[in-house]
């Protein structure tokens, strides 16, 4: 299961960090929750572990907008569990991955995909 939020307004860490959408996603670990530094974000920034989903609520249902959760497909196989596009590790489905270099799928074709940078460093 993966959900998204935006959060009402940045939240803002004592490092200087700031979050400003936020994606849950479950697994057999745990529950991860994907933190986006800007706010069109393709992925994540940094990310944290929880035991519970009701941890996780307790700790940012507060800070989320009036849309709530939002409910997503889980990643197509392969792909990075972070990302709000189908995207993967290029080679990571043969087995051969070359960590850096991304793919994502345009028209049902796997194509190269480059991260833009917005003005704070952050991947989007």
């Amino acid at each position: 299961m993966r959900k998204y939020a935006r959060l009402k307004e940045p939240y803002r860490y004592d490092d200087g960090v700031c979050v400003y959408k936020i994606m849950l996603y479950e697994t057999a670990e745990g529950i991860y929750l994907f933190e986006y530094g800007s706010p069109d974000a393709v992925q994540c920034s940094d990310d944290r572990l929880y035991d519970s989903l009701e941890d996780l609520y307790d700790d940012w249902n507060d800070l989320i907008d009036e849309c709530g959760w939002i409910g997503l497909d889980d990643p197509l196989p392969d792909c990075q569990h972070d990302a709000f596009i189908p995207l993967r590790v290029k080679g990571r489905d043969i087995g051969k991955p070359e960590w850096g270099h991304y793919e994502t799928l345009v028209d049902g074709k796997w194509v190269e995909y480059i991260a833009v940078r917005d003005t704070s460093g952050d991947r989007k």
